[in-house]
C-alpha cells in the first residue's frame, strides 16, 4: 500500500482545450458555476490498496456503473473554497487547512475514508497550475472557484459504507454570488420542513443537506426572497442557517453572535469574519439564538445588522425577513456598516490588498 507522501500526479493534458480567445470571452461574464475548466484531478482509494492513482485528466462525464453506490445511498460530501489572482499574477486560495479539516470531518461522518491534509491542497495546487489562465484577473472581483469532492463508487447494493471511492476536483471561473453584495437580500422562513436535525449530517457538508432544502428554497422564490431559513428540528424555535449559508446578528452593544448547534456546517468563512469582528474589539458569541430575539431585538432596535456568511457570496446583508405572519425589516447598511466593512477587509485579504496577518493565505502558483 502507498503512502500519501508517495503519490505522484500524472498529467492527461485536453487535447480539446478551449482556446485563449474562448478563455477570455467566458471571463468576461462568467457568472457562477456554469462554466468548467479544462482539466480535473482524480484520486481513488480502494478498502485494501488505500489512496492512489493520482491524476490530472481533462475535464468530462464521469462513467458510472448504475449500481454505484452513490446513486442509491448517497454516500458523497464536497467543499466549495476559491483561488484569487493578486496584483503580481500569483494565486492564493484561503485557509485550505480549514476545507481540508471539514472535508474530513464530512468524511467521518459519511463513513467514507479520510483525505489528508496535505493531498487535498496539492490537488487544488495541481489543478489550478495546469488551468491557471481560468484565474480572472486582478481587481475584478471575480475567482475560480475549487470544487472537490468524493464519492463512493463500489457497485454493490448492500447497504454497508463502500470499499470503493473516488475523489475529484473541478473549477469554475465565478463572478459575484449576488449581483450587487452589497445590496440586502430578502430571506424567507421556514416553520414546517427542516434542513437536518440533532445527531444527523448537517454538520456534514453532503449533498442530502442541500437537496433538503431545495424545496423550502422553491417556497422562498416563491414569496419573493433569495434564501430560505431553517430553524431547529426540535423546537422549531431556534436559529440554525440558510438554505448554504450561515447567519450573523449584531447587536447595538457591539455584540456579535452566531447561532451554534450540532446541525449547522461550521463554515470556514464565517470562522474568519468573526475572528476579524473580535479583533475589531466587539464581543464575538457563538450560542443559541431564538427567533424571538430576533424579531424582538429588531423591533426594539437593539439588533442593528443581520447578515448571511459563506464562501461564494462572503457578506451578504439581510434586509428582511419574511414569514406567513409576520415580517423583520432590518435596518439599511451603509459601506460604514460593520458587515460591510468586515467584507471589504476580508476579500482585502483574499485578494492581496490588505496584508495576511493571519496567515491565511496558501499560494498555489
Amino acid at each position: 500500500m502507498s503512502t500519501t507522501t508517495e503519490l505522484e500526479f500524472r498529467i492527461e493534458r485536453n487535447s480539446s482545450a478551449k482556446s485563449d480567445a474562448e478563455v477570455a470571452e467566458i471571463l468576461q461574464n462568467p457568472g457562477f458555476g456554469h462554466y468548467f475548466t479544462d482539466h480535473m484531478v482524480v484520486i481513488d482509494w480502494t478498502k485494501d490498496g488505500g489512496w492512489q492513482d493520482a491524476r490530472v485528466v481533462p475535464y468530462g462525464p464521469l462513467m458510472l456503473n448504475p449500481a454505484s453506490a452513490v446513486l442509491h445511498y448517497a454516500q458523497e460530501i464536497f467543499e466549495g473554497m476559491k483561488a484569487y489572482r493578486h496584483a503580481d499574477g500569483t494565486v492564493h486560495t484561503f485557509r485550505p487547512d480549514r476545507n481540508a479539516a471539514r472535508f474530513a470531518g464530512s468524511a467521518r461522518r459519511l463513513a467514507l475514508p479520510e483525505l489528508p491534509e496535505e493531498l487535498f491542497i496539492e490537488s487544488l495546487r495541481q489543478l489550478v497550475e495546469i488551468d491557471q489562465r481560468w484565474v480572472p484577473e486582478y481587481g475584478k472581483d471575480q475567482s475560480l472557484y475549487l470544487r472537490p469532492f468524493m464519492i463512493a463508487n463500489e457497485d454493490f447494493l448492500g447497504v454497508r459504507a463502500a470499499e470503493s471511492v473516488s475523489y475529484y476536483v473541478i473549477a469554475s471561473p465565478a463572478g459575484s454570488y449576488f449581483q450587487d453584495p452589497t445590496q440586502p437580500v430578502s430571506i424567507w422562513l421556514e416553520r414546517e420542513l427542516s434542513r437536518a436535525g440533532k445527531g444527523g449530517t448537517g454538520a456534514a457538508k453532503c449533498g442530502g443537506n442541500y437537496a433538503a432544502s431545495l424545496l423550502p428554497q422553491q417556497t422562498a422564490y416563491a414569496n419573493g426572497c433569495e434564501q430560505v431559513l431553517f430553524l431547529d428540528a426540535f423546537e422549531q424555535k431556534y436559529l440554525e442557517e440558510l438554505g448554504g449559508m450561515n447567519i450573523v446578528l449584531a447587536f447595538k452593544d457591539g455584540t456579535v453572535a452566531t447561532p451554534e448547534s450540532d446541525s449547522i456546517l461550521a463554515s470556514v468563512t464565517n470562522e474568519a469574519i468573526l475572528e476579524l469582528v473580535a479583533e475589531a474589539g466587539h464581543k464575538v458569541e457563538r450560542r443559541r439564538i431564538t427567533l424571538d430575539e430576533w424579531r424582538e431585538g429588531a423591533a426594539a432596535g437593539e439588533i442593528t445588522e443581520a447578515f448571511a456568511v459563506g464562501t461564494a457570496a462572503v457578506i451578504a446583508p439581510i434586509g428582511t425577513l419574511k414569514a406567513t405572519d409576520f415580517v423583520i425589516e432590518n435596518p439599511p447598511v451603509t459601506l460604514d456598516s460593520l458587515s460591510m466593512r468586515i467584507r471589504a477587509q476580508l476579500t482585502g485579504i483574499q485578494n492581496g490588498e490588505v496584508p495576511d496577518t493571519h496567515g491565511w493565505l496558501h499560494q498555489l502558483v
